[in-house]
């Protein structure tokens, strides 16, 4: 089994719930983040960054002005850097699993965070993440990294693929 699962597939599917599902069942010594959406009045304004701690930070808004950009919303490296990134590291050093949600765009516009993934990679930690679907030249190094097995989510297969990270989470890494 490979050392790291990342999951990928269509906005939507389930990948973050099913990383948190996992992490629960499997009660394992998991750090890292999450991303989540912030929402008003049913309208998406942003995301927001969760370490697994409960720390959180907002990653990217309508309202916040920066020339790292995806779509209308303004990217808030710092934060990610600050937060995200060092979530990352604590968790390479000490935890058993290390949940890296999600590599994305947003995400990408920081050296530092790439540079955290490739160590979480090179790591003898187990990395559990989602990766995104398109196409992005470093994003596809990632999904072919040696290291790491990369896993299509669709709503249809959602408790089979639950089932295939618990077993990988609960196994030796060979």
């Amino acid at each position: 089994m490979k050392q790291a699962y990342l999951l990928t597939g269509g906005p939507g599917v389930g990948k973050t719930t099913l990383i948190k599902q996992a992490i629960d069942k499997a009660q394992v010594n998991a750090g890292g983040f999450f991303t989540e959406e912030i929402r008003a009045g049913g309208v998406r304004h942003g995301f927001r960054i969760v370490t697994l701690d409960g720390r959180s930070a907002i990653l990217a808004h309508i309202d916040i002005r920066s020339h790292n950009r995806v779509s209308k919303y303004g990217v808030d490296v710092e934060s990610l850097d600050t937060l995200g990134v060092a979530a990352l590291k604590d968790a390479i050093r000490e935890c058993d699993v290390v949940v890296i949600d999600e590599i994305g765009k947003m995400e990408l516009f920081s050296p530092a965070f790439k540079d955290a993934v490739l160590e979480a990679l090179d790591s003898k930690k187990r990395v559990l993440g989602t990766v995104m679907l398109t196409s992005h030249p470093w994003a596809d190094d990632i999904k072919r990294h040696p290291n790491a097995a990369l896993i299509m989510v669709t709503r249809a297969n959602h408790e089979q693929v639950l089932a295939r990270v618990l077993r990988w989470i609960r196994s030796p890494i060979t």
